[in-house]
């Protein structure tokens, strides 16, 4: 039998006034947490000079127990392993629960407590449609960088210097803020390859984007209040914007981005506008510089906020990356949201928002009431992985890199679906957006294409109302030229008809 290495028990209650000797009480505790699987067959249990000193109870009761246990079948000893849980309870133990299974019971236990009741934004949540693409690490999970080339040598030096013998300051509460050391080299790097105009006191250090997006929405939306978003637009933010209680507005985008003009001319007000401007998401053109000057014109005039995320702008291939659209506002009205997800690795988790100065202590404050702050063993590691210059040679690499995915990918969709998929969107980023044949239905492909193994995100999760187009969204980061080419054969499969199967090119 397999032994389990010794975890955690639950708690022990014994009563040194009931009339049940004190052993009978602890038997009976252990017979019954090993029957109803509290305790797994193979589990080491403390030794009784431990368990008397944990209970503060005499060794005695605690030997005469575990001998009976012993006894009877429900413990095992083994030389050098000490005392376990039996790999099999005696047959004839009786199981003190009804056919229906413990978790029968606990579902009755439930029913029996009368209405369960959650806020509407809990129900809501509950019926969110399960999405299986995102289950697949693999061809062509969007948002998953190349994480086979990451430089995790130089990472794990950097880790192991700071985790050997750790400061003080890292060990206890940090900054909500972020660790100041980061937010410098942060502040220095969006100045100099962003063009955002900021200063360190400015930057927020968040667990990721999301939790950008969420500060915003806290701090910017009061319940009821008009969002506009992109349409089709960022499903994470349309989450965030809800959990606010804010009113969603979707805006469409054309070949220029967000096309606001129809509702500034309508006089449509809004609370806060949220953004991708220099690679939209999930469609991929850049804004344009008169949409970008109208909607910060716009801002001036009625007090609104922009939101601005700048999700994965360090990946273009045609042309220099785009300036930030913070960089060109006066009136401090754009919050920008970065993320390193995206350039390093998800669970990095470590994201930033820079702030307008006089909404530095409500941010502050948030991100306080939220998690406190962020690991800042990572956050001293990516600190230095900035300052040494690393952070800069792998955007390099990885910016060549993913110019040859996105190529490989353009070319098998060419030569293996080129009538069945239209490809759109700038040359940048870690993902390409492409229209299926009118009247397909992408969610069936996408479920389709994970029963192959192949994540293929559908564009219509992307839209608030009605989809203009079905589409998929195939991210190539994370793939090589290989696994790029035979997920397209895959995914072709997924659209063709029965009769259509056998004469695949």
């Amino acid at each position: 039998m397999k032994r389990v290495p010794a975890t955690f028990l639950p708690p022990i209650a014994l009563d040194a006034r009931a009339q049940v000797p004190m052993y009978r009480q602890l038997y009976d505790w252990f017979r019954h947490a090993i029957i109803t699987g509290q305790m797994r067959p193979g589990q080491r249990v403390p030794s009784t000079r431990t368990l008397a000193t944990e209970l503060r109870v005499s060794r005695i009761p605690v030997l005469s127990a575990y001998e009976q246990l012993l006894a009877e079948g429900y413990f095992e000893t083994f030389v050098g392993a000490g005392t376990c849980v039996a790999g099999s309870i005696p047959d004839d133990t009786p199981i003190p629960t009804s056919s229906k299974g413990q978790k029968g019971i606990q579902e009755e236990k439930v029913g029996k407590a009368g209405v369960r009741r959650m806020s509407r934004r809990g129900v809501a949540l509950t019926h969110l449609p399960t999405q299986s693409w995102l289950n697949i690490v693999g061809a062509f999970r969007v948002s998953l960088p190349a994480l086979d080339h990451f430089p995790i040598s130089v990472w794990s030096k950097l880790v192991a210097r700071h985790s050997r013998k750790p400061a003080i300051g890292i060990m206890g509460y940090g900054d909500a803020m972020g660790h100041l050391p980061l937010r410098e080299a942060i502040a220095e790097y969006l100045g100099a390859s962003r063009a955002v105009r900021c200063d360190p006191s400015q930057i927020l250090v968040t667990t990721g984007s999301q939790q950008g997006l969420q500060l915003c929405a806290q701090v910017l939306v009061d319940p009821k209040d008009r969002v506009w978003l992109e349409e089709p637009g960022y499903p994470s933010a349309r989450q965030a914007f809800l959990a606010a209680g804010a009113q969603l507005i979707p805006v469409p985008v054309d070949h220029e981005g967000m096309n606001m003009a129809e509702f500034i001319r309508r006089g449509q007000t809004a609370r806060a506008v949220y953004i991708t401007p220099s690679h939209q998401y999930p469609l991929g053109m850049t804004m344009s510089a008169t949409r970008r000057m109208l909607l910060l014109n716009w801002t001036v005039r009625t007090g609104g906020w922009i939101i601005e995320d700048d999700y994965d702008s360090e990946y273009r291939f045609g042309s220099r990356p785009i300036a930030s659209l913070q960089g060109l506002d006066t009136d401090t009205r754009v919050v920008y949201i970065g993320t390193f997800s995206k350039v390093m690795f998800p669970a990095l988790r470590l994201g930033y928002v820079v702030v307008p100065k006089d909404l530095v202590p409500a941010f502050c404050s948030a991100r306080d009431a939220a998690d406190v702050f962020s690991s800042t063993l990572y956050q001293v590691v990516m600190a230095e992985f900035i300052r040494e210059g690393h952070f800069a040679r792998h955007l390099r690499r990885m910016r060549m890199l993913y110019m040859e995915r996105r190529r490989a990918l353009a070319k098998a969709i060419r030569v293996h679906m080129g009538d069945m998929l239209e490809v759109i969107g700038a040359e940048a980023g870690m993902h390409l957006a492409a229209f299926l044949p009118p009247g397909t239905d992408d969610v069936a492909v996408s479920k389709n294409a994970a029963l192959r193994g192949i994540s293929a995100t559908p564009l219509s999760t992307c839209y608030l109302s009605s989809p203009v187009r079905a589409g998929l969204i195939l991210g190539y980061g994370g793939v090589n030229a290989n696994q790029i080419r035979d997920g397209i054969r895959k995914l072709r499969l997924c659209l063709l008809r029965p009769n259509d199967r056998g004469h695949t090119h």
